[in-house]
């Protein structure tokens, strides 16, 4: 991957712009997702499930060892963002007042 250090910075800002520019400078989406539309959801619901799956692929042997435990917690990570956004949300309207 020749633009490590480029997708590196962007996921600091955003695991979609990292995986936008890595489908745009490399072949590693093409290469380790089946299809198009898979590639599409994971970019969608979980960017950061999608990222670092992208990254720790290795063809012929898939994600293995430490590879696939950085997936796992990409997952949870995503799954906490869905999550704790709405309970930051509930816990907001919660301590507003309407008078």
């Amino acid at each position: 991957m020749g633009c490590g250090c480029l997708l590196l910075l962007a996921s600091a800002v955003s695991p979609r712009l990292a995986v936008f520019l890595m489908w745009v400078f490399t072949d590693r989406l093409t290469i380790a997702l089946n299809s198009f539309w898979l590639g599409l959801a994971g970019f969608i619901f979980v960017p950061w499930t999608t990222f670092v799956y992208a990254a720790a692929y290795e063809p012929g042997r898939g994600v293995t060892g430490i590879g696939l435990a950085l997936v796992v917690f990409a997952f949870l990570v995503d799954v906490a963002s869905w999550f704790g956004g709405g309970d930051s949300y509930r816990k907001r309207g919660n301590s507003q007042s309407y008078a």
